[in-house]
């Protein structure tokens, strides 16, 4: 019986070909800021309370003129549609009877179009890659559909290094890579029919025009090497809101200075992000850096935040600290490998029981009126 986080993970390492779990599971370098992503939050202790009135619990927040049904977000994750069949299309419409958002990212499966058809516009997270006009075309298209927030990722100026997918063969490999990976897809046969066979086409289709539609995932990983933009400022952000006109979110904050950087800016919102580990590794872990943020921001603009959300409980627990709602990206991914739809729908509804019992036992009846006094710290 799949009931927590864990037992997804478990599911889908199952299932899944060893260079698609190493991906989504791994982190940079030595992986100590994935690790502490996760440990950190265990850091922070929940302070029960007893003898409140909770039989009527408010989990609703809203973002950026939309009501969700709790804080929570579907975080933008490349390849999303190669772990179950149509991958993002399956977790955009768990969450859309979840009441809550997808964020789709500009190296999804599945483009804008195809996910707005099956289910909502979703929010589009950009990478801005050297060619602003393809940039520009693309961010267009994500306004012609309807996409209601632009979520600007800036910490990908050069990609991290991550040992773990060096090692399964997806960022090069030597010669024996191609038998390698080749072999991991055999020796999951069920993967292997629902998605690779199943699920076709499998190209990045917002910037297949860009990569074209054959490409091998390894190549395609040096083509993103060559073309994600190291010259990106913050003088970008310029020609980004004129092309957008929308609530613009900036991902990948970790320190204050950059908040305040983006406040002054006029930035609708911030995601206090580390990446999930998978950049630049020693740094703070997401929800270390949060209480300084928001300070840092003192209510000018909404905070967010993404890192070793694994749960209900930890969801309050960033809530607590300052942030307006999660994101969430390991969960729904390993949710979505293990049972698709059924697996996001499943995983979504146990972290809102997990959140209304947090709430209940701290008394807290109004998940937007949590605050730092409802949590202590161990360390």
């Amino acid at each position: 019986m799949l009931v927590t986080s864990d037992d997804y993970r478990r599911a889908a390492k199952k299932r899944l070909p060893r260079l698609l779990f190493d991906y989504i599971d791994g982190g940079s370098y030595a992986e100590r800021t994935l690790r502490a992503n996760v440990s950190d939050f265990a850091d922070v202790q929940l302070r029960q309370r007893v003898l409140n009135d909770v039989s009527t619990l408010n989990t609703s927040v809203e973002l950026f003129g939309q009501k969700l049904s709790m804080p929570l977000v579907l975080a933008p994750i490349g390849m999303g549609g190669m772990f179950s069949k149509r991958g993002e299309v399956q977790a955009a419409r768990a969450a859309k009877k979840a009441g809550v958002p997808l964020c789709l990212s500009t190296l999804s499966i599945c483009g804008i179009e195809e996910v707005t058809k099956a289910a909502v516009a979703p929010w589009f997270q950009l990478y801005v890659l050297k060619d602003r006009g393809y940039m520009r075309a693309l961010i267009a298209r994500a306004k012609q559909a309807g996409c209601p927030v632009l979520v600007f990722t800036v910490d990908l100026p050069v990609p991290g290094a991550r040992y773990r997918d060096m090692r399964s063969g997806l960022f090069g490999g030597g010669p024996s890579a191609g038998f390698k990976l080749a072999w991991d897809g055999l020796t999951h046969p069920g993967w292997l029919w629902d998605v690779w066979l199943g699920g076709r086409p499998n190209s990045f289709s917002n910037v297949v025009e860009a990569v074209g539609a054959k490409v091998s995932f390894r190549d395609f990983w040096v083509w993103v090497r060559e073309n994600f933009d190291p010259t990106l400022n913050w003088k970008d952000l310029d020609w980004i809101r004129e092309a957008w006109g929308g609530p613009i979110v900036i991902k990948g904050i970790l320190d204050p200075e950059d908040a305040r950087q983006a406040c002054g800016l006029g930035i609708d919102g911030i995601v206090v992000s580390n990446h999930g580990g998978r950049q630049l590794d020693d740094v703070l872990s997401g929800i270390r850096a949060l209480p300084p943020i928001v300070d840092a921001v003192a209510g000018r603009t909404s905070i967010l935040m993404d890192g070793g959300v694994r749960s209900g409980l930890d969801v309050m627990k960033a809530m607590a600290l300052g942030a307006k709602a999660c994101l969430i990206g390991r969960n729904w991914v390993f949710a979505s490998a293990a049972q698709g739809e059924r697996g996001v729908a499943n995983m979504l509804n146990i972290m809102r029981g997990e959140l209304r019992t947090a709430m209940a036992l701290t008394g807290c009846t109004d998940v937007t009126k949590a605050s730092p006094e409802m949590v202590t710290r161990q360390s």
